[in-house]
């Protein structure tokens, strides 16, 4: 109060009126802002003050407790371990453990580096790692694009310092980046990875990919003369000049490389006619690399045992057994320098490549990461590593993919990479010294080859968003023509550039009456002659008609009351299992991470998995959802409806991009898991522009879910997803046949124990929606027209007639499930 009093003499004193314009002062009429049939007391909405968005923004004593428990994720799960997770960690780490030795050496190289500072680096980024990750499939270590950047700057510091080591810069360039990341982190900024678009990291990777490869390509021929850190155009045009120069090192590259691809391609036909053998072909598959290390350094081991001090072939030599660069990392201004300008390159590398990969793998895997906490990991590895002389490191593509397809159950898989990785570094040295070079090289060109968008994704681009494409050419092109760095601003500047464009420009659109009717079949929805819902479901009025002669209609009120309509008024669920979400701030890619968060974490905890039983045993839980304590019941929720129908408000959306379309695609896939063996059929409400209608159908969107196979979840095609590198060999697609193998065994026992004969799986089936038909105002006769497009039934023309749909698929489905579930009589 008195503090009150203070401000309104100081108001007073300044000459500010409080009450200037005040219409709570004027008399208050009745109008449907102030009154509602709901209720008989009046309702007077107040304005908003300030001191209620700062309690909003600031934390609360319960959630900094939060705060501090959600740094260290392993908390939740690790008293839940068990055997069956053991089981998983040990096979995926030991798997990992023999990729990322000769991966970890090979970038090392790339770095400019010797051999052993990229096994420092593997061993202390999946060490550190598990203690602070939201996601198993993760894995931190060395990588191609990160190394290349860090041999770039040590390239250029040579010339400039020559008095410092490079591995004392790689080590300070670490320690000033993870101190950059971890504050982020700390601060829980994580969004700040979503003004980053897909189309820009599918630039980068590809743009990436393919200056690597060109890089990589004279040290497998054996060519020198020229420097390999030029730009890639540079690059290629002198390895073809020096190809007549070409050493005996193109025997050890060449064939390597080839025998990579012809395993990987024997692998991948045999898994096809075997699939009985599949994971026995596809650990084979993964350790084709060491294989082919192991081949190649016994032959030349046979070759230059007697030319140690002058192989034939360009070799690793020695490599020093044990932490031999263990120190407290050197940082001062000198050192700075010699990077600061190549460090906000070096950041956006390592968020924009662990983020993408980690968010991918979660959708796929159904779990959700925290960004902001994923930024600690980072931060906290690349501080600590180089205690033990470690360079920048970040989440690996074809390390993470495999560890997934390999069966990982939880991050405690690291710790047992780390010790594979520390026998290698105990042990195996002496092995070390014959490394060819050449195919080492190899490796790394097999290795990114995988990361260059193919041409059909990029088609898919077009078809989603067509101005995104020459971005990505764009990204492409300055990559190979100048450098990593310009390729990745060149890109996240263009697709700044449009999203301001396209609001800056935004175009409104004058609205008119139409009479609309929902049809059926050849019945018209809400007539007297037949009620749509011969139930009050508290939605629709039986009467029907419309504005004109009915008593009642249906308005659709945010349920927290968020846009200041009086909170007496009881919100009701429009139906058990259907949610409508209506976007506030438009749809593209620097919010779409946050609309689908949230949207997602709602439906999780409102809802309850359609099949109760989907974890028989402790083990077969995910990490992320260890269930209860040992000795404690688990929680009921059978009073929680199953997912059924999203219906999505698009009335504030003009125009979507490929990023928010593939995250839409994700969550898709994602609540299809949750609600196996049925499906959630997807509606959109009020598109207003016929090019967002064209990037939803090209993904997928606007007609039923067709039925998939007895017992098979289907997965929806992503447009560009780096969870899906690698075709039917991908991350993705061993994760829906592990799903679809559980989901049949699943469905035998169910088949057993119920006696049923019949395998019909009537879930899978969506009705046709309801079409909305307008009457045109012809006065010579009158007839029916359809609104949408008879194609797109799952596009409405407003928020009741897409619940209406809704609500008549669900009821359909539920009334074939209940005909299809009744006990089959033998005669």
């Amino acid at each position: 109060m008195a503090a009150t009093k203070i401000g309104h003499g100081l108001a007073k004193a300044l000459g500010i009126k409080l009450h200037y314009r005040n219409e709570l002062n004027d008399e208050i009429r009745r109008g449907e802002s102030v009154f509602s049939s709901q209720t008989a007391a009046t309702y007077v909405e107040e304005e908003p003050r300030s001191i209620e968005w700062v309690q909003d923004t600031l934390p609360s004593g319960p959630e900094l407790v939060e705060y501090c428990r959600s740094l260290f994720p392993f908390l939740a799960w690790i008293g839940s371990y068990n055997l069956q997770w053991l089981a998983g960690d040990l096979v995926a780490g030991i798997t990992i453990g023999a990729v990322v030795v000769p991966q970890g050496m090979a970038y090392a190289v790339l770095a400019n580096l010797s051999p052993e500072f990229g096994l420092y680096t593997s061993f202390m980024g999946v060490l550190i790692y598990w203690f602070f990750a939201t996601s198993k499939d993760i894995t931190i270590g060395p990588v191609a694009v990160m190394s290349t950047l860090v041999g770039q700057i040590v390239a250029k510091a040579a010339k400039t310092h020559k008095k410092i080591p490079g591995h004392v810069i790689a080590s300070a360039l670490a320690v000033i980046a993870g101190c950059i990341i971890i504050f982020i982190g700390l601060i829980r900024c994580g969004w700040i990875v979503d003004l980053i678009p897909l189309v820009s990291i599918s630039a980068f990777m590809t743009g990436s990919a393919i200056n690597i490869a060109v890089g990589q390509v004279p040290t497998m021929m054996g060519i020198t003369g020229f420097s390999t850190r030029d730009a890639t155009y540079k690059v290629f045009i002198n390895t073809l000049k020096g190809l007549p120069r070409t050493k005996l090192d193109a025997a050890m590259g060449l064939t390597a490389l080839a025998m990579l691809y012809l395993i990987r391609s024997a692998c991948k036909f045999l898994a096809k006619k075997f699939p009985q053998r599949s994971k026995l072909i596809f650990f084979i598959s993964t350790l084709r690399t060491a294989f082919v290390i192991l081949l190649y350094t016994l032959i030349s081991y046979l070759v230059n045992r007697n030319h140690r001090s002058k192989p034939l072939f360009k070799i690793l030599q020695k490599v020093p057994r044990g932490f031999k660069a263990a120190a407290v990392p050197t940082i001062n201004s000198e050192i700075i320098s010699t990077f600061s300008g190549d460090l906000p390159a070096t950041v956006i590398v390592l968020l924009i490549e662990h983020i993408a990969i980690s968010k991918s793998f979660g959708r796929i895997n159904n779990y959700i990461i925290n960004p902001s906490q994923e930024m600690v990991a980072i931060g906290v590895t690349n501080i600590l590593g180089p205690f033990l002389g470690a360079y920048p490191a970040t989440g690996s593509f074809s390390r993470t993919a495999i560890k997934s397809k390999a069966g990982v159950r939880t991050p405690f898989a690291g710790v047992i990479t780390a010790v594979v990785v520390l026998l290698a570094i105990y042990a195996l040295p002496a092995v070390f010294f014959y490394i060819p070079s050449a195919s080492l090289s190899a490796v790394i060109i097999h290795a990114v080859g995988d990361l260059i968008t193919p041409p059909n994704t990029v088609y898919q681009f077009w078809r989603v968003s067509p101005l995104e494409v020459p971005i990505f050419f764009a990204g492409v092109i300055v990559t190979v023509f100048t450098t990593i760095e310009y390729g990745i601003y060149t890109t996240i500047a263009a697709s700044f550039a449009i999203l301001v464009f396209r609001i800056i420009k935004a175009k409104g659109r004058f609205l008119g009456k139409v009479k609309v009717h929902s049809v059926a079949g050849e019945s018209v929805i809400g007539s007297d002659s037949k009620p749509f819902l011969t139930g009050d479901n508290g939605t629709f009025t039986k009467s029907g008609g419309t504005h004109e002669d009915a008593h009642s209609r249906n308005i659709f009120l945010p349920i927290d009351h968020g846009d200041g309509s009086n909170p007496e008024i009881d919100v009701l669920t429009p139906y058990p299992g259907i949610y409508i979400y209506r976007f506030s701030e438009g749809f593209n890619y620097p919010n779409a991470n946050h609309y689908l968060d949230q949207l997602t974490n709602h439906i999780f905890a409102t809802t309850r998995r359609t099949n109760a039983d989907h974890y028989a045993r402790p083990g077969d839980r995910p990490w992320n959802d260890p269930g209860p304590r040992r000795g404690k019941a688990p929680a009921d929720h059978s009073d929680r409806p199953t997912l059924k129908a999203v219906i999505l408000d698009f009335s504030a959306v003009n125009n979507v991009d490929i990023t928010c379309v593939q995250q839409l695609i994700d969550v898709r896939n994602q609540l299809d898991q949750y609600t196996s063996p049925s499906v959630v059929d997807w509606h959109f409400t009020s598109i207003n522009n016929r090019w967002t209608k064209r990037a939803l159908v090209s993904a997928g969107f606007g007609y039923p879910t067709l039925p998939a196979g007895e017992g098979h979840h289907h997965r929806w095609r992503p447009i560009f997803s780096v969870a899906e590198i690698g075709g039917s060999d991908s991350a993705a697609s061993a994760a829906e046949h592990d799903a679809n193998e559980k989901e049949l065994k699943e469905q035998r026992l169910r088949q057993q124990v119920s006696g049923n004969s019949d395998n019909i799986t009537p879930d899978s089936k969506s009705i046709a929606s309801i079409s909305d038909l307008k009457e045109p105002n012809i006065k010579s006769y009158r007839r029916a027209a359809v609104i949408n497009g008879l194609n797109r039934p799952l596009f409405h023309i407003d928020l009741t007639s897409a619940l209406q749909s809704a609500i008549a698929n669900v009821e359909a489905r539920d009334e074939i499930k209940q005909t299809h579930d009744q006990p089959v009589g033998l005669v």
